[in-house]
């Protein structure tokens, strides 16, 4: 197992070729070149006192406690700045040493409280521990001269408080800002004695640039920033790792705990994925997990307009199992099908699609991968032979040339953001393909060199100019195409791409984007060095998103930029485990693996290990299946932690087809939108409650660990096995780590996959088996790509059928914000609601000064689908004729105006493109007014929920 007792090893760790042999206190050491005194100490186990020093950040020399003598050298050099050399001599303790490290300690202690028996800190406090390693036993400048002590404290963030007067100017906590986070939020004001840290220009942390990621609350060496809970809890007293639930970063944390309380989520430095960083959802925004909402018991109602009847767990699982078996009887096999979840165990979502296969005997299983990411898995299945991230994130830091297309990572992955600015301050360049203005175009010490801002719905116009201009220009990486691509694919292509309607100056009518601009990023892309592509939902949802991918894949192929450190095709999953549920079977077409369910072979494996003759052909797809039900021949659904009436495109039509269906089995946290047409709920486990693992988007699978008891007894995967062994199929799992093993032993890309051995080294990449490293595979297409060849593919511009017209001028598009998350059940139930509590619609001054809408007025929002209101944000970062919102809000209603339009290939829904009217309104919209009746009604019921006594459940 891990050791988890984190060492500091005082500044960070350098990499060489040349390694450098010295001499620290009589013992040998060696160590690679541009390291510093400090960090070989802690090599050699010798720890140097220090304040200002942490090996997360660039050392800064300020504090003066970790002083060392050097044989040969005048003075005192500090050991975090000075660097090794060969033959040194050092010696890091003598009176002298201890005489000055005792002074200076006492320095800091005349200036601060000597409190600690009541401060949060107690127990967890570097200056505490320094006072103790110095001897330090009384200070001579007595506590009554100028200080700080009655400092005013800052409580306006709701997860940490600033208390100033147990500040020592360390700086660690402004360098985190920088350095980690990127963000630049904290200063040093006022000089010498009157320095402090500040937020902003002096202001309160709320009204300053802070992101609440917790970079300086963790960085801080004293109890100046502290966790509110951990004021509120005391220390906690021991720790687990897990992996947050939040989006596809995947970021590695350690849940510290009291008992089964959480006391704080702390980044964990040997995470792969964030190195210790985090964001404001991962590390504060877990309170839901014990939110008064959350429903811990079965439930039951024979129609949604009855009141709830609380049951036991057999109870309910017994009537779900013959509501399904009646609907399948009169219906007939096809007439039921399940959903897995994108927020659940991989061991979770494996069970679901085998329950449905396997008990259901059909395939109409599906996930909402399907409305985001599926175009990914298409057009980088057909390009490159897999559907999945070619990277890890760590490559970003090799990366030159960073092309960021549909994605707006600080919003949506803030620690990749982090990771991707460092990157940038450090010189690389950028180059952003996005209708708005997002962070990344303009920031703190970072500046896009190109933004190509285009209109919504033309981003198969614009790959295809880059690509013309790299073909036209003689920008083609040649030697790496005839070596690893398909001769005649690129041949078709490369005349394709050259066409003169394909150039730049053709297409700028249609794009937005001037001609010089593109053919200036296009230069860039082609020939500034490594270059990476990263990209969001702006180039999946669309009725053109498997185009635009293969598109993405071609250019990067013909550039050289895939199969090396630096480079690569990167889709950023939007939540915890897209990437999982998709390598988990969630399709109708496809079995574990991305395995067609037509082939013969692999259906056969299966069929072998799981005792059933399985179905050859594809079963339903989500919007499919709400067809059918509206046809009256799909009746039952089974829903695992999925709000489809909530984030599936043209909301009036999800509810029409949940409303004819016979028996909707809705397992959850919370009543969600969906729950309240359920007719079957089955309380679900947040990640805190339950073992299993994520899969993020860069293919790396983490454990997730239980830290507390599920709150309604079972944790997700073994309420499936019960359904499961009611319909008459036995599951007899005892442990996820048996559900881990039986997906090892049937999908290729994870035969080397184990609790064992991720428990061992953190975590493991896939493909992960006899072919690969120990640990799986970082960089996916080093010598060769997974399909053999390369295949570059023609990728013609066809406009979305969403037309803007007189009636409709504005194209509305989608979008994530930082501090809310999806479909917002989670954060909307915790403190973030501070930084947003509504969806707003965005809209250009020009725009709403046409329409006569100030800032804050409610505007209507008229699509050809449906209307809402929502409150304007009128801002310069959208352009005329484009409006955006988010969708992390029920009543928002945002999918209500979404159309039926989606990907040619996939169905992926066309979110991103959509034809509406904007105007001042003074009421809310038809729907909702008939959402807030209805959603007050189904609160009531749920209020109504009567407890029958259920004895034979309770003699259990």
């Amino acid at each position: 197992m891990h050791n988890h007792t984190e060492i500091d090893f005082g500044t960070p760790l350098r990499t060489s070729t040349q390694e450098v042999t010295l001499e620290i206190d009589g013992e040998s050491v060696t160590v690679p070149a541009g390291t510093s005194l400090m960090r070989a100490a802690v090599d050699a186990g010798i720890n140097v006192p220090k304040l200002c020093a942490t090996d997360s950040l660039e050392p800064f020399g300020s504090c003066r406690l970790c002083l060392v003598e050097v044989e040969g050298r005048k003075g005192y050099p500090a050991s975090c700045t000075t660097l090794v050399e060969s033959g040194m001599k050092v010696r890091t303790q003598s009176p002298k040493l201890q005489e000055l490290r005792k002074g200076v300690m006492e320095l800091y202690i005349s200036d601060h409280p000597l409190d600690c028996l009541t401060c949060a800190a107690n127990g967890d406090c570097e200056l505490q521990d320094m006072a103790g390693v110095t001897g330090l036993r009384e200070v001579r400048y007595g506590m009554e001269g100028a200080n700080h002590f009655h400092a005013k404290k800052d409580e306006s963030n709701p997860y940490f408080t600033y208390d100033p007067a147990k500040c020592i100017v360390c700086n660690r906590c402004v360098r985190a800002c920088e350095e980690t986070q990127g963000t630049f939020a904290l200063t040093i004001s006022g000089r010498g004695f009157e320095s402090r840290v500040s937020a902003g220009q002096d202001q309160p942390f709320m009204e300053s640039d802070c992101v609440s990621c917790g970079a300086c609350v963790s960085a801080c060496p004293t109890a100046t920033l502290t966790e509110k809970t951990v004021i509120m809890m005391g220390q906690p007293e021991h720790s687990k790792i897990t992996t947050c639930a939040y989006c596809g970063v995947g970021c590695a944390f350690k849940a510290e705990m009291k008992g089964n309380e959480v006391v704080r989520m702390v980044p964990w430095k040997d995470g792969k994925a964030n190195e210790g960083h985090s964001c404001v959802k991962g590390r504060f925004a877990w309170g839901y997990a014990t939110h008064k909402d959350r429903i811990t018991t079965p439930m039951i109602r024979k129609s949604i307009t009855d009141p709830w009847q609380v049951v036991g767990w057999d109870e309910a699982i017994g009537y779900a199992a013959s509501e399904f078996r009646r609907i399948q009887a009169k219906h007939g096999r096809d007439s039921i099908g399940g959903i897995t979840s994108s927020r659940c165990t991989n061991e979770e979502t494996y069970l679901v699609q085998k329950l449905v296969r396997a008990a259901f005997g059909n395939n109409n299983v599906d996930t909402c991968a399907r409305v985001c990411h599926s175009p990914t898995g298409y057009g980088l299945g057909q390009t490159f032979g897999t559907s999945a991230g070619t990277q890890t994130f760590k490559s970003v830091e090799q990366a030159d040339v960073i092309m960021v297309i549909g994605a707006n990572p600080t919003d949506g992955h803030p620690v990749f953001a982090s990771r991707m600015k460092k990157r940038l301050r450090e010189g690389a360049k950028l180059i952003i393909i996005d209708p708005r203005t997002i962070d990344m175009v303009r920031s703190p010490h970072v500046q896009a060199d190109y933004h190509l801002k285009l209109k919504p719905g033309t981003n198969v116009a614009v790959i295809s100019a880059l690509a013309h201009v790299v073909v036209t220009e003689g920008l083609l990486a040649s030697a790496y195409i005839a070596e690893r691509c398909d001769d005649k694919s690129f041949q078709q292509w490369r005349d394709f791409v050259a066409k003169p309607e394909n150039s730049p100056e053709a297409l700028e009518q249609v794009t937005g984007v001037p001609a010089a601009e593109l053919r200036a990023a296009a230069r860039l892309y082609a020939t500034g060095g490594n270059a990476a592509i990263y990209y969001g939902l702006g180039v999946t949802e669309h009725s053109q998103g498997s185009t635009m991918v293969m598109g993405i894949a071609n250019l990067a192929m013909a550039t050289g930029n895939v199969g090396r450190e630096g480079v690569g095709v990167n889709p950023l999953r939007g939540q915890n485990n897209v990437q999982g549920a998709c390598d988990m079977g969630s399709f109708p077409h496809e079995l574990p693996g991305y395995r067609h369910i037509s082939d013969s072979t692999v259906r056969g494996e299966f069929e072998a290990a799981w005792g059933v003759s399985l179905q050859a052909e594809p079963g339903l797809r989500i919007p499919n299946m709400f067809d059918a039900a509206l046809s009256g021949s799909f009746m039952g659904l089974y829903c695992e932690g999925e709000d489809i009436v909530q984030s599936d495109p043209n909301t009036q039509h999800v509810v029409a087809a949940l409303s004819a269906m016979e028996c909707i089995v809705v397992q959850d946290i919370f009543l969600n939108e969906t729950a309240k047409y359920a007719h079957v709920f089955l309380p679900g486990a947040s990640f805190l409650e339950k073992d299993g693992t994520f899969t993020n988007a860069e293919r790396r699978i983490s454990r997730v660990r239980k830290v507390m008891p599920p709150k309604a007894g079972l944790a997700d995967w073994e309420v499936t096995v019960k359904l499961a062994n009611a319909l008459g199929y036995p599951m007899a799992y005892r442990h996820p780590r048996e559900i881990m093993a039986e997906i090892a032993s049937l999908t290729p890309t994870f035969h080397g996959v184990s609790y064992e051995k991720i428990d061992q080294h953190g975590s493991v990449q896939w493909p992960c088996n006899e072919d690969t490293a120990e640990l799986g595979t970082e960089t996916m297409h080093h010598d060769q790509f997974v399909r053999g060849k390369g295949r570059f593919i023609i990728t013609q511009y066809v406009a979305t059928e969403e037309k803007v017209t007189r009636k409709f001028p504005l194209l509305l598009t989608t979008g994530r914000i930082l501090s809310q998350y999806n479909v917002g059940a989670q954060t909307r139930r915790t403190e973030n609601v501070q930084w947003h509590s509504e969806d707003r619609l965005e809209i250009h001054p020009h725009d709403a000064e046409e329409r006569g809408i100030k800032p804050d007025d409610w505007v209507g929002i008229q699509s050809r689908a449906g209307s809402t209101v929502l409150r304007a944000l009128v801002t310069e970062r959208m352009q005329p004729g484009v409006v955006y919102t988010t969708f992390h809000f029920p009543e928002s209603g945002a999918n209500v105006i979404t159309t039926d339009n989606s990907d040619w290939a996939t169905n992926c829904p066309e979110y991103k493109v959509t034809a509406v009217q904007v105007m001042p309104v003074a009421q809310p919209s038809e729907w909702q007014k008939s959402y807030a009746t209805f959603n007050q009604n189904q609160l009531d019921l749920l209020q109504a929920a009567s407890k029958k006594p259920v004895l034979a459940d309770a003699i259990k």
